[in-house]
């Protein structure tokens, strides 16, 4: 799929246009919806009926295809007009598995790839933990060497998607003394393993999360994701090509939210006329269709960077780095603005329990905090200033 800077081609609209339809029809119907029971637990029939419609496959490489940003953010930026909980299931899936798919062996492919493209088992990215959430590099987790050539891993992760519920995760874990980044690798560790424990955490969330114990967790070279040390370039691959569908998400929720806003501006009477006509509301639908658009075209543009050389080259604010962070800060960001408008403008209706608006006003918080906060990439762009 190619872009210009301004607009999808018809392909792409058709693509859109279809994944709205499947997610209204058949995706819809699946959902939990605002049940905080049903909330916690993963939605296995809806991740199935992701696998049957072929949406969890597109997000890995496959039939020739490379992974693409482009794609990935037009999924779920399509899927979060419709249905949240559908969007960040699958968007779950590819973050929990795509380390594998980049860095695991033809044997991990074989054994796991065809169950979390179907939507029979559950992935999870498992880096977070009580010490280590913005500043990543400050991993504590240690796995420590059995004497016969694999490992023990000892300490807790938390705030993990998907957690205790994942059939795998992807785990990361100190191997070595070094600080920061050095010392980290990465491994995929079934749920099924001994000394392997979680329990769920009550959070403002549209999936579960939960916190992970590993008490002696055994792993062996047959679980290594890529080099031994090389665990935090597998993390930040990942994250650079996830970064921009964060904002893709958030693009998605901001469009929601101003559909919902122009309806019932142009429906509601008040003060002798449609809502509309007041100078106050029709600057305010202005600025949130602004600052969304605005937003779209920063994914766009991070997501072809990243598609052009695969993720690596360019640096500075040009490059697929600085542009994820660009469109991910900018985009998180403006999603707030726009649910918090549309709810102003709804007014008390919007704060009803099951509103469309009431829900979109719980979820869009999160995307500003996880996959590195509004200031951590702050601190990207800044960086890639000087490069």
């Amino acid at each position: 799929m190619a872009t210009t800077a301004f607009a999808l081609d018809e392909e792409q609209q058709r693509f859109c246009a279809q994944v709205r339809e499947q997610a209204v029809e058949r995706l819809l119907p699946l959902a939990h919806g605002a049940d905080p029971v049903l909330g916690e637990r993963v939605n296995r029939p809806l991740l199935e009926e992701m696998g049957r419609l072929g949406l969890l496959a597109r997000l890995f490489p496959g039939e020739g295809r490379s992974a693409a940003a482009l794609d990935l953010c037009l999924l779920r930026e399509s899927l979060a007009q419709v249905n949240t909980e559908a969007e960040t299931a699958l968007a779950l899936q590819g973050l929990g598995f795509y380390p594998v798919v980049q860095s695991g062996t033809e044997a991990q492919l074989k054994r796991w790839l065809p169950e979390i493209a179907s939507g029979r088992a559950v992935a999870a990215f498992a880096l977070s933990e009580p010490g280590a959430g913005s500043d990543a590099a400050a991993l504590a987790l240690e796995a420590a060497s059995d004497g016969v050539g694999g490992w023990r891993l000892r300490g807790e992760k938390c705030w993990i998607s998907n957690a205790p519920e994942a059939d795998l995760y992807t785990v990361f874990a100190r191997t070595g003394p070094d600080a920061g980044a050095r010392g980290v690798t990465a491994f995929l560790v079934p749920a099924d393993r001994p000394g392997l424990t979680g329990e769920p955490l009550d959070m403002i969330s549209p999936h579960p999360i939960g916190r992970l114990r590993f008490d002696d967790v055994p792993v062996g070279p047959e679980d290594l994701l890529g080099e031994v040390g090389g665990g935090f370039r597998v993390a930040m691959r990942t994250l650079d090509l996830f970064r921009p569908s964060v904002g893709a998400f958030a693009v998605g929720m901001a469009q929601a939210a101003l559909d919902a806003a122009v309806e019932h501006a142009g429906a509601r009477e008040a003060f002798g006329g449609p809502l509309r006509e007041l100078q106050s509301v029709g600057h305010r639908l202005a600025e949130m269709a602004t600052r969304t658009e605005a937003a779209r075209l920063l994914v766009y543009a991070a997501a072809a960077a990243y598609d052009a050389n695969g993720g690596t080259g360019q640096a500075g604010l040009h490059g697929p780095t600085g542009r994820a962070a660009m469109a991910k800060l900018f985009a998180t960001e403006a999603a707030q603005y726009v649910v918090d408008s549309a709810v102003q403008l709804h007014g008390a209706r919007a704060l009803q329990r099951g509103h469309l608006l009431e829900r979109l006003y719980r979820e869009v918080r999160a995307p500003r905090i996880y996959e590195g906060a509004s200031e951590v990439q702050l601190s990207i762009i800044a960086r890639e200033l000087f490069r």
